[in-house]
């Protein structure tokens, strides 16, 4: 049978770029179907704008932190429009950055959403297409919970559009898209309150992660709501009412609110059942919540249609851009490079772009003790950074290693506090390796440095 194209890609996020220009450097006649701006989640609405508002929100502590060091800063003031236009900019000029890069590999963008017809063919815009084999790289999306009033809720999509910047601003979920934006929106200049539907926020990370972040949020300001939920949202005069639960627990009112409960695989309208591609099965976690089924797929991104492949957010894995893009590259290696293999989901470095900070790699304390019991050793340091010994702010730096004690293998590093990120990647890579306690030990420290400290640590 004569196809269309050899691989068709629906959805122009990071996953799909990434498998597409890698297919077509093989020789495949590919191309790819986008209905937004090209880019995905992580240049449109993720991780480049999330960014910007990061580095933006850290401007008024740095005017302040420099009187300690003898500077005098004037009366400063955010032009929040000049603030969103810039970083909007800057999305608009990555995605066509991200075009002439598929130009240039020979790709073919065709704008549209594409749905399937049967295993080989797809629709778009009444134009059928066949092809050999399809990509599945569409994505997740932020859902809401089904609660009254849910609908005046911005997400994680609508904030980097906001006309004013809020004057108080109310964050439900405590996971890392919603306590990213507790700090940035406080570091900005917003009143800022965080729901948290349990005890501890950033669920998953390793506890003293949690712990540290938490104490730097409420330090600078944001005030935590524990262990209640939104029952729900009324319209008022001063902006929104929310109703929490529990019979103690006053009402809270602002003129913006957030919805970061969670994302979800972005298969609706695809017509998956029209080619036979299963879906993980939905699961309710509480009245209100549920988890949206993701497409199954086996170690190579296979889905259950042989010719169909599904990676990043869309798979419901690991949620992160550089994820995808191995998940991409390697679908492209094994079907049209001739390398058949399976991308490697040990070790994964990610990051909290909080304030403070943090950043991990490999096993958490309770996963290694989980699995290990007493052969677990734990090295912790926590102190004061040298830099805020002149700016009188009572900062810390929190830095931990996870080791085996029988092998003297590090398990994990853990990290909260100025520029963690920077400084676990390079760690990931001695993680990734097997380097043990005695290998960071032997390893001279860069002085004076933060980074020191985890080899350093006795």
């Amino acid at each position: 049978m004569t196809f269309d194209y050899d691989l068709f890609v629906i959805g122009a996020g990071s996953g799909g770029l990434a498998a597409s220009k890698r297919a077509a450097s093989y020789g495949a006649k590919v191309a790819i179907a986008e209905y937004d701006l090209v880019g995905g989640t992580c240049v449109i609405r993720g991780c480049i704008p999330k960014k910007l508002m990061v580095y933006g929100s850290h401007f008024p502590a740095l005017f302040t932190e420099a009187s300690g060091y003898g500077w005098k800063v004037g009366n400063t003031e955010l032009d929040w429009e000049h603030f969103i236009t810039s970083i909007d900019q800057e999305v608009r000029r990555l995605s066509q950055l991200h075009i002439s890069l598929l130009e240039k590999a020979g790709v073919e963008l065709i704008p549209g959403r594409a749905a399937f017809i049967d295993p080989h063919t797809v629709e778009l815009d009444g134009r059928k297409i066949t092809a050999d084999k399809i990509l599945i790289a569409v994505g997740g999306r932020p859902v809401k919970p089904d609660l009254p009033g849910m609908e005046y809720g911005i997400t994680s999509n609508e904030i980097f559009h906001l006309k004013q910047q809020p004057k108080h601003i109310v964050i439900l979920g405590a996971g890392y898209i919603g306590t990213e934006f507790a700090c940035i929106m406080r570091g900005l200049g917003s009143e800022v309150t965080q729901i948290c539907r349990g005890n501890n926020i950033l669920k998953g990370f390793d506890e003293d992660i949690a712990k540290e972040i938490e104490e730097g949020m409420t330090n600078h300001g944001i005030r935590l709501i524990k262990n209640h939920v939104v029952k729900v949202i009324e319209r008022v005069p001063q902006g929104f009412k929310l109703t929490l639960s529990g019979e103690n627990q006053e009402s809270v009112i602002a003129d913006v609110f957030l919805v970061a409960t969670g994302r979800a695989p972005n298969v609706d309208g695809l017509s998956l059942e029209n080619a036979g591609v299963n879906i993980v099965p939905s699961s309710v976690e509480r009245p209100g919540y549920y988890t949206t089924g993701a497409i199954a797929v086996n170690e190579y991104s296979q889905t259950s249609q042989p010719n169909i492949f599904a990676v990043g957010d869309v798979t419901d894995r690991i949620n992160l851009t550089p994820v995808a893009i191995g998940e991409g590259r390697a679908f492209a290696d094994s079907e049209f490079g001739n390398s058949r293999r399976a991308f490697n989901y040990q070790n994964v470095p990610t990051a909290v772009f909080s304030t403070p900070e943090a950043s991990t790699v490999g096993w958490t304390e309770a996963e290694a003790r989980e699995k290990l019991g007493d052969a677990v050793k734990i090295y912790r340091s926590r102190f004061r950074p040298m830099y805020h010994s002149l700016t009188g702010k009572i900062e810390k730096t929190m830095m931990k290693l996870v080791v085996d004690n029988n092998t003297d293998k590090v398990l994990g590093a853990h990290m909260v506090g100025e520029h963690a990120a920077e400084i676990i990647q390079g760690v990931a890579i001695a993680v990734n390796m097997g380097a043990t306690k005695k290998d960071f030990d032997a390893t001279v420290g860069i002085h004076p440095s933060v980074a020191e400290e985890f080899v350093t640590m006795r």
